[in-house]
Parts: structure tokens; sequence; C-alpha cells
């Protein structure tokens, strides 16, 4: 029973690790995203740093990166900024895989 106690003990951590570096990846990959809007949305460097803040919060509101997506839409919607889904949904992925390299290392 010890061993199978400690095997039990030995997943419970790996699931912990990996739901936490998923969480640190996503957040990146928002930083990324973040950065990206802020600057198609012409905001200077104080600006831009409380965007990202609101981007990396947007995305607890659901599972997925659909509440992102929405709110960048939306903030380039308000700002009269014409950028395609394509293009946002692309960002998206750029920033996404761009956030996995750097947890690679």
């Amino acid at each position: 029973m010890n061993k199978f106690n400690e095997r039990e003990k030995s997943f419970e951590k790996k699931f912990q690790m990996d739901e936490e570096l998923q969480f640190k990846i996503a957040a990146r990959s928002n930083k990324y995203l973040g950065e990206w809007a802020s600057l198609k949305l012409g905001k200077n460097e104080e600006d831009k740093k409380n965007y990202i803040q609101e981007i990396i919060k947007s995305d607890l509101e659901e599972a997925g990166q659909e509440d992102v997506f929405r709110k960048i839409k939306k903030d380039f919607q308000a700002a009269l900024i014409a950028v395609e889904e394509i293009e946002i949904r692309d960002q998206m992925e750029k920033a996404l895989s761009r956030a996995k390299e750097d947890f690679k290392k």
C-alpha cells in the first residue's frame, strides 16, 4: 500500500506542475498578445502595461481563449481600428507558440 500512496502522490505532483506550467504559458501568451494589441491601439508605455494586465484578467472569465479574443476585438472596434478576426486569431496562435518556446528552455 505504501508504494501505491507514493505513486499517487507522484501523479498528483506531476498534475500540479503541469497545471502550473499551462497557467504560466497562458499568462505569457496573453502578455505577448497584449503587447501586439497595445501597439496597434497606439498605447503609451504606461497604458501598455495596464492593457496587458487587462488582457490577462480577461482570460480568467471563462475557459479557453474566446474571452480574450472578444476583449481585443471589442477594444479594436471601440478605437475604430479595422482588424480582421483572422489577424487577431493568427496573433493569438503566434503568442501561444512563442510562450511555449519560452518555457521549453
